[in-house]
C-alpha cells in the first residue's frame, strides 16, 4: 500500500525535477515526427508518371482490348495515386524474392505476369519510381525485420477500371473485380509444384539467388519454400467455402476472423475442440492418445501461424499414432476451430469514408476518434500482416492495460509488421478522394430532361436512405443509414455472420471487454466480432518494434495523435436508421443491418447489393422472380457473369452475359438477389409505407439521375 501511495509522487517529483529534459525530448519527439513526415512527401512527390503506371491491354482476359486507361478528375493528381498504389501498410503474404521468381503450375509463366495479373482481374502496372519492379496496383514491397516481402495494400482491393469501347478508365478508391480467392489458390499450387518438381524447383531457386537479397544457398530457400507454401496452404484450407466467390467480391471479414482464430485460442482449448468434434454417426473423430500427439510441443498460449501449419500436417498424417484424417473429416474439425466465410461481398468504394460515422456494409466499425486506425489495423490482419504475437510473462504495457489482461499469468504482446503510421497515412490520404463524375465524352451525353425527372422520384423513393452529398464539401459529414435484415430483404448472411460466428477466446477468457452498450466478460467461447475488437486495441497500442526505440515512439505518438485529432468524426453517434438497436442482452444487435451508402460515383460501382447479386443499376429497379410470378415479365437475372470490365452505359454497369466469366447464381444464401425492392413496390420505405412500382419510363428516368451523382 505504502508503495501505491509513494510511486506517483516519486513520478511527479521526476517530471517536476527534470522538466526542461522533459521538454526538450518531447520536443525532440515532435520533430522527429514531422521530419519524418516531411521526407515521406517529399519522396511521394517524385513518382508523377503521367500514365500512373497504367498499361494498354491487347488480347486480355476474356479477349479485352483497350488503350492506357485515363483518369478522371477525383482530386489526386499522379503522385497521389501511385503513392496510394504502392504504400505499405505491413502485409507480408510471401518473400518478395519468391513472388518476383513463382510461376504458375505446370508452366514457365510468372504468376506476376501481366497476362496472369490482367486474369485475375488485378490491374497491370508498369515499373515507375516507387515500383520499379512493375507490380500490379495494390501489389507493394514491404520490410520487416530486415527481410523483404510482397503484400496487399488497400489499393488491390479499392481500384476498379471501367472499359468502353476500347477506352479504359481507371477509378480511384472504386470497387476491385480481383479473384483473390483465384489468384491465391494458383499460388498455392505454383509453390507445391516448385517443391515436387526438379526442374521447376531448379529454375526458382536460381532466379531466387540470383537476386542476392535475403537469401545465400539453395538449402535456406527450399527450407523457406516449405514454410510458406504450407502457411499459404492453411489459408486457403481454413478459408474454404462452398459459396465461390469469383470476381469482384470477397467474405473479408470471416477471414480475417479466421487470421485472429490462429493466433488467439490457447492449447488447452484447441485440445477439447480435436478431441470433442464428432463425425455425423456421432463418433469422436480424434482419440485424446492422437489429440495430444498432434499437439506435442506446441505452445501453450499463443499457437499462432507457423504451429498451426504443424498441426494440420499432423492431422492429415497417416504414421502409426496420428489421426489420418479425410478431407471431410478435417472439415468437421476446422468449422469447430474456425468459421466458413461464406458471406462474400463486393469491395466497398472509399469515397467519403472517412467522413462517414459508420463504416463497413453493417456498420460494423465506428469512425470516430481512433475507430479508423483500428478498423484499417484489422484488415491488414486479413491480408496477411506478419503477426508476432507472444505470450510473456507479467508486466505492464498500455496494450495488456487496454485489452484488460493485467491480471493474467502470461499477457500477449502483440507485435507484429503492421504499420500503423502508414495506416493513418492513408486514412489521410483518402480524406481528399472524390467520387468519380460521370464521363459524358467517354460514356455518353446524361439527358437531363429525363434526369430531371428522375430526382423526383429519387426524393420520393430512395432519399430518406440515400442522402444527397456535396462531394466538393472538405466539411461534409455522412450520416448513414441502417435497415434490419427483416426490413430490407437482402441476403442475410453477411450481417448475421458478423453477430453469430464465435470462437476460442484463448487470453481474453475472463477479461472485460467494452461494448457500446456496456463491458462485457468474455467466456471461453465469444463472439469473434468481440475478440477482434480486443485484438486490434491491443495491435494499436503496441509501437512498431520493427523500428529503433526513438523513432518507434516518435511515430506512434505522432500516428494516435493525428488520428485522433485529425479525424472529422469527433466521437461516435447513435446510429440513424430503422434497425434492432443493441442491448445489454444482445450488445451485437445492430449489426444484423445493412447501410444504405451515399450514391456518389454509384455508376462506377457495380454489380450492386452488397453482396453484389445484381449486374446494373436498371436491373436492381425490378423485382427479384418468384413463384407464381408471369413469365414475360421484367425481373432480376437468377443468373449471370462477372469479370467483364466492358460497361453498360444504358443500364449502369458491366457486360454480364456471352464472354465466359465467372457463373453467379442466385439460389443460395450468401448470393441471394432478393431485398431492396423499393423501386419494384415491394418494400417499405423507413416510416413503414410501401409505395407503388415504378413504371418502366420511371425506371429509366431514375437510371438517368444517378448518373449525375
Amino acid at each position: 500500500m505504502n508503495f501505491l501511495i509513494s510511486f506517483p509522487k516519486w513520478i511527479l517529483r521526476q517530471l517536476k525535477d527534470h522538466k526542461k529534459n522533459l521538454a526538450y525530448l518531447l520536443a525532440g519527439f515532435i520533430g522527429l515526427s514531422f521530419l519524418i513526415l516531411a521526407i515521406g512527401k517529399t519522396v511521394q512527390s517524385w513518382d508523377d508518371d503521367p500514365d500512373r503506371g497504367a498499361i494498354a491491354i491487347t488480347n486480355g482476359a476474356f479477349g479485352e482490348n483497350y488503350s492506357t486507361p485515363i483518369y478522371l478528375d477525383q482530386g489526386w493528381s499522379e503522385s497521389d495515386s501511385l503513392w496510394f498504389y504502392n504504400i505499405t501498410q505491413g502485409s507480408g503474404l510471401l518473400p518478395y524474392d519468391f513472388y518476383l521468381s513463382l510461376e504458375h503450375k505446370d508452366s514457365n509463366e510468372l504468376l506476376r505476369s501481366t497476362a496472369s495479373i490482367d486474369k485475375y482481374r488485378y490491374l497491370p502496372q508498369k515499373p515507375t519510381f516507387s515500383n520499379p519492379d512493375g507490380l500490379a496496383v495494390g501489389f507493394a514491397k514491404e520490410n520487416y525485420q530486415g527481410k523483404d516481402y510482397m503484400g496487399y495494400t488497400c489499393a488491390a482491393c479499392h481500384t476498379n477500371q471501367v472499359n468502353y469501347k476500347g477506352q479504359a478508365i481507371r477509378i480511384d478508391g472504386g470497387p476491385s473485380m480481383a479473384n483473390m480467392v483465384g489468384y491465391l489458390t494458383a499460388m498455392e499450387k505454383g509453390l507445391k509444384q516448385t517443391i515436387s518438381s526438379p526442374e521447376k524447383n531448379q529454375r526458382f531457386v536460381e532466379s531466387v539467388l540470383a537476386r542476392n537479397n535475403d537469401y545465400s544457398s539453395a538449402q535456406e530457400v527450399n527450407e523457406d519454400l516449405k514454410k510458406w507454401t504450407g502457411t499459404l496452404g492453411l489459408y486457403n484450407a481454413i478459408n474454404h467455402s462452398h459459396i465461390k466467390y469469383g470476381y469482384a467480391r470477397l467474405d473479408a471479414f470471416g477471414r480475417i476472423y479466421n487470421r485472429v482464430l490462429q493466433y488467439v485460442p490457447n492449447k488447452e482449448q484447441v485440445y477439447d475442440i480435436l478431441t470433442q468434434t464428432t463425425s455425423a454417426t456421432g463418433n469422436y473423430i480424434i482419440s485424446s492418445e492422437e489429440a495430444d500427439l498432434v499437439l506435442k510441443d506446441i505452445n501453450e498460449t499463443i499457437i499462432g501461424n507457423n504451429q498451426f501449419v504443424k498441426i494440420i500436417e499432423r492431422l492429415f498424417s497417416k504414421e502409426a499414432g496420428y489421426p489420418g484424417l479425410s478431407k471431410k473429416e478435417f472439415l468437421l474439425i476446422r468449422n469447430s476451430l474456425f468459421n466458413e466465410p461464406s458471406a462474400p461481398v463486393s469491395y466497398p468504394f472509399l469515397w467519403d469514408i472517412a467522413q462517414s460515422d459508420y463504416v463497413q456494409w453493417n456498420g460494423i466499425a465506428d469512425n470516430s476518434g481512433l475507430g479508423p486506425l483500428g478498423r484499417n489495423a484489422g484488415e491488414v490482419i486479413g491480408v496477411f500482416g506478419i503477426l508476432d504475437w507472444q505470450a510473456e510473462d507479467p508486466g505492464f504495457s498500455l496494450s495488456s492495460l487496454l485489452t484488460n489482461q493485467n491480471h493474467k499469468k502470461k499477457k500477449v504482446d502483440f507485435k507484429s509488421s503492421i504499420d500503423l503510421t502508414n495506416l493513418e497515412r492513408i486514412e489521410n490520404h483518402l480524406a481528399s478522394l472524390e467520387s468519380p463524375l460521370w464521363p459524358e465524352n467517354i460514356l455518353g451525353k446524361i439527358d437531363h430532361g429525363k434526369a430531371q425527372k428522375g430526382r423526383k422520384i429519387y426524393g420520393q423513393y430512395c432519399q430518406s436512405c440515400h442522402e444527397l452529398i456535396d462531394r466538393d464539401d472538405a466539411d461534409r459529414i455522412v450520416i448513414s443509414k441502417f435497415s434490419s435484415v427483416e426490413n430490407i430483404g437482402t441476403d442475410p448472411a453477411m450481417a448475421v455472420h458478423s453477430v453469430t460466428y464465435k470462437g476460442k477466446s484463448g487470453n481474453f477468457k475472463h477479461t472485460y471487454q467494452s461494448t457500446d452498450v456496456g463491458d462485457v466478460i468474455l467466456e471461453e467461447e465469444a463472439p469473434v466480432a468481440q475478440i477482434l475488437t480486443s485484438v486490434t486495441k491491443g495491435v494499436v497500442t503496441t509501437p512498431d518494434a520493427d523500428k529503433w526505440f526513438v523513432r518507434r515512439w516518435a511515430d506512434w505518438g505522432y500516428t494516435v495523435g493525428a488520428s485522433l485529432f485529425g479525424n472529422p468524426i469527433k466521437k461516435s453517434s447513435v446510429k440513424a436508421g430503422n434497425y434492432n438497436p443493441d442491448t445489454t442482452a444482445n450488445p451485437y444487435n445492430s449489426l444484423v443491418s445493412y447501410k444504405a451508402r451515399s450514391l456518389n460515383g454509384i455508376w462506377a460501382t457495380a454489380p450492386y447489393l452488397h453482396n453484389g447479386s445484381v449486374p446494373t443499376i436498371y436491373e436492381l429497379l425490378l423485382p427479384r422472380k418468384k413463384s407464381g410470378d408471369p413469365e414475360d415479365g421484367e425481373y432480376r437475372p437468377e443468373s449471370f457473369e462477372v469479370g467483364s470490365r466492358e460497361f453498360d452505359p444504358q443500364r449502369i454497369g458491366f457486360v454480364s452475359q456471352g464472354f465466359g466469366g465467372s457463373p453467379f447464381t442466385t439460389h443460395r444464401e450468401g448470393d441471394f438477389n432478393s431485398g431492396h425492392e423499393y423501386a419494384a413496390g415491394n418494400t417499405a420505405q423507413m416510416d413503414g409505407t410501401v409505395l407503388p412500382g415504378l413504371s418502366k419510363d420511371q425506371r429509366w428516368q431514375l437510371v438517368e439521375f444517378l448518373k449525375t451523382l
